[in-house]
């Protein structure tokens, strides 16, 4: 069958799916315009078991548009069920893609009353108060990583899961060096951003007791919670309760919550809930007929499909309503179309515009669908609302993530001056700037600063450790990489745009060199935080540096026209400098005026500075906001691989 505009012409469905549930009466809406039959299979309040007996068949009656319902009397509140689906006579068994809750290891969905669900106080929860976009700065984590190593402090019940969220003063044990959300909360970050929490496949949920690890870009189960990250995965009901006192207890922190959506690929194709319900109907082809893999993970889907697009919409829009979620990192958000991204960006400004969107701006392999109609990071222009993470600046600052060998800025590679440049105007327009040498673009892709999301390192790839370590020779003095590391991280967090760290790096990450670490064990990938207590130094260097920003506007401006009015590089200035002033008091700042220096040469730099007094609140490796000491005149030394800041 074709599938194409006629097709979505047709059966394009623009009502409730799934169920809608009552005390008195549950009603099933499926979509599945091929299919010949529909039946639902009940499985009673135990049906978890893959191997159980149904307790009752119901044959649906067809709908409008290619759906197929049917409405039961009574209460079937805590029923497993799932559909038969006969598509040219043959008979599929699949949970409903629009399945709210599942059982153990998402094999069948499950009714619930889903106010049942929700921890005493959910009606009263708030997003904490974000005056701009640019206000932010996110921390990317993984629930597991963040608890599972004894040194959290976390209780063994609670270590990798939702729960470790939700313990406030958690601490190295014997010690009271703040750990998980004690610490993200007195580090200062705004957001974190939690790698896939949505139910995957690759971690079986009736082994737990077994060492099982992935980071989730795998999916299963989209609008439910995984159940490997509850305390109980055998009951439906708490990894949606434990999931929703999370986000309600990183709220009453004053933290916002970033879910990190795959709606580009499913865990398995064939035999996924989409291909069981409509065969080839969610994803693209190549044109002999297989299935095309932008995602590098077997396939991709078709987001510019009209019941796709509506899938991707209608599902983040019911973690927002639902889960009180407050933001999305899309991934691989290349292979999506442009229409679906900023459709999903207006049915969010409906709602609340600070609902926060970012995602990848390329794509892990080819796609069939054309570049130009794609969530492109070249076609950012086109999708105003949302931000991508600029892979320039990334590259720029520590090296190419692709050849360990290669140094960046911060690790003394020259001419990648007008790259880092890119990042602190945060890939907009600015007339200082050379764009025919930057990394990856010849042009700005970002309208407004809000759209860039700079970073040295995420979960892909090397973290900003071990990058370090490839790159330099093997006698390099760890004292050294301490320096290079507070360098490349002071050019993120005093840029323009929005800052994002990878967590731990602030207590000196290492995961063993393992660029791709999603199934590596625990001992790879979790994170010891008694390293917090060995580089004390450095995690105060970066809340020091989280401080500064949040105090001082002229960082974080919020339009283009104020960067290009308020920022100016300073010229002739010595291979692989940068400087620049800020007019803090247009920007709004308390601080009339600032200069940034950043000398990424392995020795000592002098520039020229505007002639004055100056107080030096940034010096190597050290900040002080009320000053580390005073300077006149207009000159200045800068000291080896570092920043240096100067206010008046």
């Amino acid at each position: 069958m074709k599938f194409n505009d006629e097709f979505d012409k047709k059966y394009g469905y623009n009502g409730n799916l799934g169920i809608i549930y009552s005390k008195d009466n549950c009603k099933f809406i499926l979509w599945a315009p091929t299919a010949k039959e529909v039946q639902l299979v009940l499985y009673g309040n135990n049906g978890y078991e893959y191997n159980c007996k149904p307790t009752d068949i119901y044959t649906m009656n067809k709908g409008v548009k290619g759906t197929w319902e049917i409405e039961l009397s009574g209460n079937f509140n805590g029923y497993y069920y799932n559909y038969l689906v006969n598509v040219n006579g043959e008979i599929n068994e699949v949970v409903d893609p629009y399945a709210k809750a599942v059982g153990v290891n998402g094999n069948r969905g499950m009714i619930i009353d889903l106010s049942i669900t929700n921890p005493n106080g959910w009606e009263n929860d708030i997003k904490p108060k974000l005056k701009s976009a640019t206000d932010s700065i996110i921390y990317e984590a993984h629930i597991r990583d963040l608890s599972i190593d004894e040194s959290s402090g976390i209780k063994d019940e609670y270590k990798g899961k939702f729960k470790a969220l939700t313990i406030l003063d958690s601490c190295i044990p014997g010690t009271n060096v703040k750990t998980v959300v004690n610490h993200i909360k007195d580090m200062g970050f705004t957001h974190i951003h939690l790698l896939p929490a949505f139910d995957y496949g690759s971690v079986d949920e009736t082994k737990l007791d077994q060492p099982q690890f992935n980071w989730g870009y795998d999916p299963k189960n989209y609008n439910v919670p995984e159940g490997s990250y509850s305390t109980d995965p055998y009951k439906p009901e708490t990894r949606i309760r434990e999931m929703k006192q999370m986000i309600q207890v990183l709220h009453k922190n004053g933290i916002r919550v970033i879910m990190d959506v795959v709606y580009n690929h499913t865990y398995v194709t064939d035999g996924s809930n989409f291909n069981l319900t409509v065969p080839g109907y969610y994803y693209r082809h190549n044109p002999d007929g297989t299935y095309s893999d932008a995602s590098y993970c077997g396939n991709e889907t078709a987001s510019e499909r009209e019941m796709v697009r509506r899938y991707i919409v209608q599902s983040a829009l019911y973690w927002v309503k639902e889960y009180h979620i407050d933001g999305f990192r899309f991934d691989l958000m290349g292979i999506h179309d442009l229409e679906t991204m900023n459709m999903l960006r207006d049915s969010l400004n409906r709602i609340d515009p600070s609902i926060f969107v970012y995602g990848e701006g390329w794509t892990a392999g080819p796609s069939p669908y054309p570049q130009e109609l794609r969530a492109m990071k070249t076609n950012a222009p086109q999708m105003p609302g949302i931000a991508v993470f600029n892979d320039d600046v990334r590259d720029a600052v520590k090296g190419s993530f692709k050849k360990d060998e290669n140094r960046g800025f911060a690790t003394g590679k020259s001419g990648l001056e007008e790259s880092v440049k890119f990042g602190i105007v945060a890939a907009t327009q600015h007339p200082q700037i050379d764009y025919s040498q930057i990394n990856y673009s010849t042009s700005p892709y970002a309208l407004y600063p809000s759209q860039s999301i700079n970073y040295v390192s995420s979960h892909d790839d090397l973290c900003l450790v071990d990058k370090l370590i490839v790159s330099l020779p093997e006698n390099t003095s760890e004292s050294d990489l301490l320096r290079y590391d507070k360098l490349a991280q002071t050019i993120i967090f005093t840029s323009q745009g929005i800052p994002f760290m990878f967590n731990g790096e602030e207590v000196f990450r290492s995961k063993k060199l393992v660029h791709n670490s999603f199934e590596s064990p625990d001992s790879i990938n979790q994170i010891n935080w008694a390293n917090k207590s060995i580089y004390y130094d450095l995690f105060d260097y970066y809340k020091k540096l989280i401080a500064l920003r949040k105090k001082h506007s002229a960082f974080r401006m919020v339009t283009t026209t104020d960067i290009q009015s308020n920022l100016h590089f300073e010229e002739h200035l010595p291979e692989n400098v940068i400087a620049y002033r800020l007019n803090g008091k247009a920007a709004g700042d308390i601080w009339s005026e600032i200069f940034v220096a950043f000398n990424g040469n392995n020795s000592l730099q002098e520039i020229s500075i505007p002639d004055g007094n100056w107080t030096i609140v940034c010096l190597d490796g050290k900040i002080d906001e009320a000053g580390i000491s005073s300077i006149s005149g207009n000159k200045i030394n800068l000291p080896r691989s570092s920043a240096v800041i100067l206010k008046r």
